[in-house]
């Protein structure tokens, strides 16, 4: 009973690590771990004999308080079978929870590793080789031959069940025109067709050109008149340089131009396609009733320079980097207990760290998407300035960007539909908490925090001279409409853009990331054999489906919107705008699944339910 007693009074606290340790190709075995305070007081070493992949474990230790390092300590001068004594141990550290206290990772040199910056610790990036071993693609790795014919890309799917899934669908339909339409409305990128009143000089398509593709009769001027055409344009990539592989072979890159009609189905299908800027000789219009292979071929270049507008400005730049933005400016200006604060702060949830992330393994020099993207590394940032020359405020309300593109009225148009009663979901709730707070508009200008919030986003924005975003607000009506789109920005409008990249880009030659072989000059020049020879190889096939497959999982415990468990509103009115708010996306939601039971394909990336707080992933 004593020796009981005893172990009672002396319990020990059990916290588990879960540690992925990397060795950079040797075994290691034989080593300790030992927590530590900022006061450098620490637990017992922990020792470990080896490790595969993952290691859990537990330390008994007494409280400590805020754990702040994590010492490794290797305890043998043999333990390591590899001739590189720098890569001994400590190459990666994929996660360590330690209740929810940021740490820094120390090897046995007393090198910092990495220091974490975040509470609680953000999930971070998948690996790029865990996801493909996962997905049991390590066998393609390194092949860098073409793939034979269309149906020689499933193989890719030979670990992985996509039966009654959108790929399912996609796989099936990828090359109908209708399909390829469809994604214009709904797909990862439905940001880039509108309406087309008046065809561009650049892109001289004729009635004579298009007469067999439209439906009622009328002529094309007619057709424009009406309302019924619609264009998307990548102008965006014109003279942008285009990647290399590793053995300097050369992608190519285009600027196409793209010309869409709503049928007589309400169906919006491509009429006419013109691989650049630039027309002439060199650059025909391609139509669908050329050869099947020319026109297959055309709409793979679009779909390709869709792919690469999406990754760089659609996702990266329009979601990622301008809530990023928004976060600084908040984290420097607005104070803990200022009420903007706690209502953003849920929202700019491990957006920074994230964002970190993304420039170390997908932008970098020899990050993911440098590997399998057909811009270059220049190019990303040219690409990047181009799109900041256009960025504006009002581009990020969802009604004033909806309406600029002339899609008001676009037939299934499902990214619309849904995200307007997002956006008026969101902008009731922000009222709400506003006007609780703000009993006049005085009060929002006499507001400093505020105010300096404001100006500090724009100053991370606009340039000098610029007036793109505001650079103060004046009234209750207009803080509602800046913080609603702050708010839809970092979750519906990234939730539409990301969560649809495996669906969408799963299949290769549906979006085809790089492309290997210049475009077509002629008409009538190309075969299926250009055809695989143009589409991504098998490495970069699996490279880029285990990419966007790890871009578009979901955390383990994910916060949707309006789930807000941490509860940094205390005032009763706050807390019943909440539970509005929440009322509202159920509806919301109810709704969305009522509609998709109807659809031969569900839309559900703007279903609440499916939409994360924040960009964390």
């Amino acid at each position: 009973m004593a020796d009981r007693a005893s172990r009672e009074t002396h319990k020990c606290t059990m916290v588990t690590y879960k540690v992925l340790l990397s060795t950079g190709g040797g075994e290691v075995n034989n080593f300790s771990v030992t927590l530590l305070d900022s006061k450098n007081q620490s637990s017992d070493k922990m020792l470990v004999t080896c490790f595969i992949k993952e290691i859990s474990f537990d330390i008994c230790a007494k409280d400590l308080g805020d754990i702040v390092q994590l010492d490794c300590l290797r305890m043998t001068p043999n333990c390591l079978k590899s001739k590189d004594e720098k890569n001994w141990f400590l190459d990666r550290i994929y996660s360590a929870v330690i209740n929810r206290h940021p740490l820094a990772f120390v090897c046995n040199r007393g090198h910092i590793v990495r220091v974490v910056q975040m509470e609680p610790v953000a999930p971070g990036l998948p690996s790029e080789h865990r996801v493909i071993v996962d997905l049991g693609l390590d066998w393609i790795i390194g092949h860098l031959e073409s793939w034979k014919d269309i149906g020689d890309f499933k193989k890719i799917f030979e670990n992985y069940n996509y039966k009654n899934t959108p790929l399912e669908n996609l796989m099936q339909d990828w090359n109908t025109d209708y399909m390829f339409g469809y994604q214009f409305l709904n797909g990862c990128n439905p940001v880039m067709i509108k309406k087309c009143e008046k065809l561009p000089d650049k892109f001289p398509v004729t009635h004579e050109m298009v007469e067999g593709s439209l439906q009622r009769g009328y002529t094309l001027q007619e057709e424009l008149k009406e309302g019924n055409i619609y264009i998307a344009d990548y102008e965006i990539l014109e003279g942008v340089p285009a990647n290399k592989t590793k053995t300097n072979t050369p992608y190519y890159l285009t600027a196409p131009m793209c010309l869409l009609y709503k049928n007589r189905l309400n169906q919006i299908v491509p009429i006419a396609i013109q691989l650049t800027q630039h027309p002439g000789e060199k650059s025909p219009i391609f139509l669908p009733n050329d050869n099947e292979n020319d026109w297959m071929l055309a709409k793979m270049w679009v779909k390709s320079s869709d792919f690469n507008v999406h990754q760089l400005v659609t996702h990266l730049l329009k979601t990622h980097l301008i809530s990023e933005v928004f976060g600084m400016a908040m984290y420097r200006q607005l104070a803990p207990v200022h009420p903007v604060y706690k209502l953003l702060i849920p929202h700019i949830r491990f957006t920074i760290a994230i964002n970190a992330e993304a420039r170390e393994k997908l932008i970098s020099e020899n990050g993911v998407l440098s590997k399998i993207s057909s811009v270059s590394g220049a190019g990303m940032e040219e690409v990047m300035k181009k799109a900041m020359e256009t960025l504006t405020y009002k581009s990020l309300c969802f009604p004033e960007a909806i309406k600029a593109r002339g899609m008001e009225d676009a037939p299934k148009y499902y990214y619309r539909d849904d995200g307007m009663r997002i956006w008026e979901a969101i902008h009731c709730f922000v009222s709400d908490v506003v006007n609780i707070y703000y009993d006049s508009d005085e009060k929002v200008q006499k507001d400093v925090e505020i105010q300096e919030f404001v100006k500090d986003v724009s100053f991370g924005v606009n340039d000098c001279d610029s007036d793109n975003f505001p650079k103060s607000l004046t009234t209750r009506v207009e803080l509602a409409e800046y913080l609603t789109a702050v708010i839809f920005t970092a979750s519906a409008q990234h939730s539409a853009v990301n969560f649809g990249q495996f669906d969408w880009f799963g299949w290769i030659p549906n979006s085809p990331s790089t492309m290997r072989k210049p475009p077509p000059q002629q008409k009538g020049q190309v075969d299926l054999e250009y055809i695989m020879d143009t589409l991504p190889d098998r490495d970069c096939s699996s490279k880029l489906l285990g990419t966007v497959w790890g871009l578009t999982r979901f955390q383990e415990h994910e916060l949707f919107l309006g789930m807000y468990p941490d509860m940094y509103f205390t005032e009763q009115p706050a807390k019943e705008a909440i539970n509005t708010f929440r009322k509202k996306l159920d509806e919301v939601t109810n709704s969305i699944k009522l509609r998709n039971e109807g659809l031969t394909m569900d839309y559900c990336y703007l279903s609440p339910d499916k939409i994360p707080n924040s960009v964390a992933i």
